[in-house]
């Protein structure tokens, strides 16, 4: 039974619900970002490149390499030519290119939040105004103290 209510304590406490919203917003995130990838940089770079899909860049080298006709996807590569050593780098320029550009807008998500909460800790807490009615009220009790 002891180990039933410490698993409780844990599931039930913040932090497991925290890191539960952290991973289900990390993945939707995660799909936003490839899609600026994919759909708003990749072809921006595509165009000054010249190739719009950096995974289909390879060289093929070794036995079968030469049946492999010119301008062939990776994925026909593969298939005509099974025994040839094909080394495909257009694809982790692809992964490449996609984890700076994730590093960058993480980086700047993290400076956005830091800078939030340096303004806030700068920010001395508001002392809200009394009212008409708090300060008459202040007054007059100020006049029954001396009357005493």
């Amino acid at each position: 039974m002891g180990m039933i209510k410490e698993f409780k304590e844990f599931a039930v406490k913040g932090n497991a619900f925290d890191m539960a919203v952290g991973v289900i917003i990390g993945g939707a995130f995660g799909t936003i970002v490839s899609s600026i990838i994919d759909d708003l940089v990749m072809p921006i770079v595509a165009a000054i490149v010249g190739k719009p899909d950096f995974s289909s860049i390879f060289f093929a080298m070794g036995k079968g390499a030469s049946q492999i006709p010119v301008g062939a996807s990776l994925a026909e590569a593969r298939e005509v030519a099974p025994d040839a050593a094909i080394f495909a780098y257009g694809n982790f320029i692809t992964i490449a290119i996609n984890f700076v550009l994730l590093a960058l807008v993480v980086f700047m998500l993290v400076r956005a939040l830091n800078k939030m909460k340096r303004k806030q800790a700068e920010e001395p807490e508001a002392t809200p105004t009394p009212s008409n009615e708090e300060v008459l009220l202040g007054e007059i009790r100020d006049l029954l103290k001396e009357n005493k």
